[in-house]
């Protein structure tokens, strides 16, 4: 298909009252990306290249997710049918393939899509069926001994035989773009809801002598989210399909359901990843890193050959560079630790530099904020942080420079020196016997 013969009709107008919700439904995430964005990233796949997306009043959440495409609004919400026939405001006789599809259905594969728009090069009408395990409450598909589509029948008006077909409607179609617009303008209103359905273009067509078809997908594919508890089931599909394409490009998991992904996620090749480790939103990882169980990880960068866990926690604009070493109880954000750096116990790293090769001991955080604004810390390469230190920014560390434990350095540190801040130890010898004899006398234990 190309991107001039095609175009997509988003029905995405649905308030989602069950969500229980103040954000509209179709903009709820899904693997870290909203309901609509899955729907039109098909698309994109497909290589459809006109596209309009159907809202409600007041969704300005919902027309930003659907940018740079159009949005028409549905004012009153009268039916599918009604809803699609919105789109003719943006839509111009379109005279290939229109796909129609809707936003809160996001687990429509690209290859179901492509096969319902070959088929339709031999019917006015493709819709898109599913063999359901239990059909109840689905209409269904009515086929002849070709293979046509007959009829769609609601399982309220089903009768016994019908009801035994499995083969479900979706919903989703694919309709000559030629006769979409004349097939909707004829559908009528008369029925229980008032309503206007998509479904009665197929009888419609049919009438005036067009063939209609469907094509079959699977079941999970046509889950259509409504509620809480729809949202998490999607969750579990798209994870086990993450999983599966990152194992499948050369990641180990060693527990792979417990690791979560974003639809972004981008790994490396040789890439290895601990039980309980979660990839938010915008990470790239490179080749042969090693991610050592529950670490939580968002719009990063790790380069090839670093190592980061356990338990470590990689904030939005954190680079890790290659070899580097990220440990346990570890928080980066929005800070550089270059190549061979290692940064392996219990700190925070925070607007900052970390040079090459340089060594963060235990303890040791770059105190960024002074209440009103960031600053930035940069320490050298090759240079050593002693545990348990605070560097108060703005400060520079030099190259091969050394802080020593304890220490709070607030000043410009040279490279190669020594700076310290701890008070002269003082040793008293034999204090703490006279200590516990004078408490024994005084407390009488002991």
């Amino acid at each position: 298909m190309t991107q001039t013969d095609s175009a997509a009709i988003v029905l995405a107008a649905g308030e989602g009252t069950r969500m229980r919700s103040r954000r509209p439904k179709v903009s709820h995430p899904l693997a870290g990306r909203p309901l609509l964005g899955h729907v039109l990233d098909t698309l994109d796949a497909v290589g459809v290249g006109r596209r309009v997306v159907v809202v409600g009043p007041n969704m300005p959440q919902v027309e930003a997710i659907a940018a740079p495409h159009p949005t028409v609004p549905q004012t009153e919400r009268l039916g599918t049918a009604h809803a699609t026939l919105q789109a003719r405001l943006a839509l111009d006789d379109p005279s290939g393939t229109v796909l129609i599809l809707y936003g809160d259905t996001p687990l429509i594969r690209p290859e179901t899509l492509r096969a319902m728009v070959e088929a339709r090069d031999n019917a006015a009408v493709v819709v898109l069926g599913f063999r359901a395990v239990d059909p109840t409450g689905y209409g269904r598909l009515v086929t002849g001994a070709d293979g046509a589509l007959e009829a769609i029948v609601e399982h309220k008006d089903a009768s016994e035989a019908q009801r035994a077909i499995t083969l479900c409607n979706s919903g989703v179609m694919a309709v000559d773009g030629r006769l979409l617009f004349p097939l909707l303008d004829r559908v009528g209103n008369d029925n229980a809801k008032g309503e206007y359905y998509l479904t009665d273009i197929v009888a419609l067509a049919r009438a005036d002598g067009h063939r209609c078809a469907v094509v079959e997908g699977d079941e999970a594919e046509m889950l259509g989210i409504n509620d809480r508890a729809q949202l998490a089931a999607a969750e579990r599909v798209v994870q086990d399909r993450l999983r599966a394409a990152a194992m499948a490009g050369g990641v180990t998991m060693t527990d792979p359901g417990s690791v979560i992904l974003s639809m972004d996620t981008r790994f490396g090749q040789d890439v290895t990843v601990g039980p309980f480790c979660v990839f938010g939103p915008g990470v790239t990882v490179g080749d042969d890193v090693e991610f050592k169980g529950f670490c939580h990880l968002e719009g990063c960068v790790i380069e090839a050959g670093a190592t980061v866990g356990p338990y470590a926690r990689l904030r939005p604009a954190a680079v890790i560079g290659e070899g580097a070493h990220i440990g346990n109880f570890v928080e980066v954000k929005k800070a550089t630790v270059e190549a061979g750096a290692k940064v392996n116990h219990l700190t925070y790293i925070g607007d900052a530099r970390v040079g090459a090769k340089a060594n963060i001991g235990a303890g040791t955080i770059t105190c960024n904020y002074d209440g009103f604004a960031k600053h930035h810390t940069d320490i050298g390469a090759g240079a050593f942080i002693g545990s348990n230190s605070a560097l108060v920014a703005p400060v520079k560390i030099g190259d091969g420079a050394i802080i020593g434990a304890g220490s709070a350095i607030s000043r410009d540190v040279p490279a190669d020196a020594l700076s310290l801040t701890r008070a002269p130890q003082d040793t008293r010898e034999g204090w703490a016997a006279k200590f516990r004899s004078r408490m024994k006398r005084l407390t009488g234990k002991g």
